[in-house]
């Protein structure tokens, strides 16, 4: 095995780009391997689960993020390693990677049980969702090749070596973006699974069209959307006047609460309020809902609990995004461990592209010149966002025909004002795509 031969296997299994960590001695089985000192390799590494685990004998609260992980051999096959996680320390906070020997047949433990220093650990991440790991010796001939590569980037405690089949994704969607917005006014459409165009009705088909332009298809895998890059349509009254919209972020279901428990019908009649423009036998959930403040619809307050505002971390890994009433019962909540899964894949880099829409005929989008581009991001720094107020929740429920057979349409909405976008990142710049 070479670096060629190894690189030609990432190639091979749809990766893009390999992340190279130099171990330490303490980087073994024994004591998990250290992967950086906040949570940004959650949005690089796809994780299937996150769940919570609180303090015990001996033990440290933390949370526990599952893998698809997989060895690449020396014979270029594959080894499943089917207890590999991700172990997250809220308080501290960092990230660990352990489990990865266990159950693995061909795993390279003769390598990851010893306590050599300047082991080199390759991970990479396929277009499918698997990660693929490889270990080399500081005196094998990769290892002594490595120190030879060109580096494309520094990331937390790697370094990242692209792949010869990639293009500078940045310069390829700055020049597929400058040349939409060359297009002008663009027939409102939309790409089924297998790429055939279609045409798009519907008031929110601005993403939609403009995915269509840059070739994304819809698929279910939580992957970004072009070229490693999370691709995020967002209306504006003019084009150039792209700090005062509203973005949304994400949109997870609540995981406790009355929401939860009672279900969203309970939900609604005991916090909702009758539709306030007159439509008939119909109650809405919806507003603006900040940290601090009592909602004065669904005279809900929104907290942030086991996060601390002033470090800026998570102190409980039990912790959650909550609604509470004012007899204090929980009316919904979002724990961190899954507004951690919804967060931590997508946004790693991320593309904002200011939008124009037309009705005059047919349905028709403009896209901007000018796009806010945002470069490594963790969810700490989206509490923090919470906690300012820039973050707010500002769902769309409803429920209507209620007297007599109800039809409920959920929508729980995290959203931002795009002033604010750059505090979600560690690197953030607006790009003007016609220069």
């Amino acid at each position: 095995m070479n670096f060629k031969n190894l690189k030609s296997l990432f190639i091979d299994n749809g990766c893009d780009e390999i992340y190279v960590k130099r171990l330490s001695a303490n980087d073994n089985s024994k004591n998990q391997v250290y992967l950086g000192g906040n949570f940004e390799i959650l949005n690089v590494l796809p994780v299937s689960k996150i769940t919570t685990v609180e303090a015990g004998d001996w033990k440290r609260e933390r949370f526990k993020a599952t893998l698809d992980f997989y060895w690449i051999t020396e014979e270029g096959t594959l080894s499943p390693a089917p207890h590999a996680q991700l172990i997250l320390y809220p308080k501290y906070p960092e990230v660990r990677f352990s489990g990865f020997l266990s159950g693995s047949k061909n795993a390279p433990s003769e390598l990851m049980t010893q306590r050599t220093a300047d082991r080199f650990l390759l991970i990479s991440v396929s277009r499918t969702g698997k990660v693929l790991g490889y270990v080399a010796h500081p005196n094998s001939v990769i290892g002594r090749e490595i120190n030879g590569e060109l580096i494309a980037r520094e990331f937390g405690v790697f370094s990242v070596i692209e792949l010869p089949q990639v293009a500078n994704s940045r310069s390829v969607l700055l020049n597929e973006l400058s040349r939409i917005n060359q297009l002008g006014w663009i027939n409102s459409k939309r790409l089924d699974s297998t790429g055939k165009v279609l045409p798009c009705k519907a008031q929110n088909c601005g993403g939609y069209t403009l995915e269509a332009e840059l070739g994304i298809t819809p698929n279910g895998y939580s992957e970004p959307d072009f070229m490693g890059w999370e691709i995020k349509q967002f209306k504006v009254s003019r084009l150039e006047n792209i700090k005062s919209s509203v973005i949304t972020l994400m949109t997870p279901e609540p995981t406790g609460g009355i929401y939860k428990t009672q279900g969203v019908e309970y939900f609604i009649r005991k916090y909702g309020y009758i539709d306030k423009v007159g439509r008939y036998d119909r109650m809405n959930f919806g507003g603006v809902h900040k940290v601090g403040e009592v909602h004065k619809s669904t005279k809900l307050e929104m907290k942030l609990i086991g996060f601390d505002t002033e470090s800026g971390k998570i102190r409980n890994s039990t912790g959650c995004i909550t609604l509470e009433d004012r007899n204090g019962n929980e009316a919904a909540s979002w724990n961190f461990s899954s507004m951690l899964l919804h967060w931590n894949r997508k946004h790693d880099r991320a593309c904002y592209v200011p939008s124009l829409s037309e009705i005059a005929i047919d349905r028709k989008y403009r896209y901007g010149n000018n796009v806010i581009l945002g470069i490594g991001t963790d969810f700490q720094l989206f509490l923090s966002q919470m906690a300012a107020g820039n973050i707010f929740y500002d769902p769309g429920i409803k429920m209507e025909n209620i007297s007599v057979k109800p039809k409920i349409k959920k929508r729980s909405q995290f959203r931002i004002k795009s002033r604010y976008l750059g505090s979600l990142y560690i690197q953030s710049e607006i790009v003007d795509v016609s220069k």
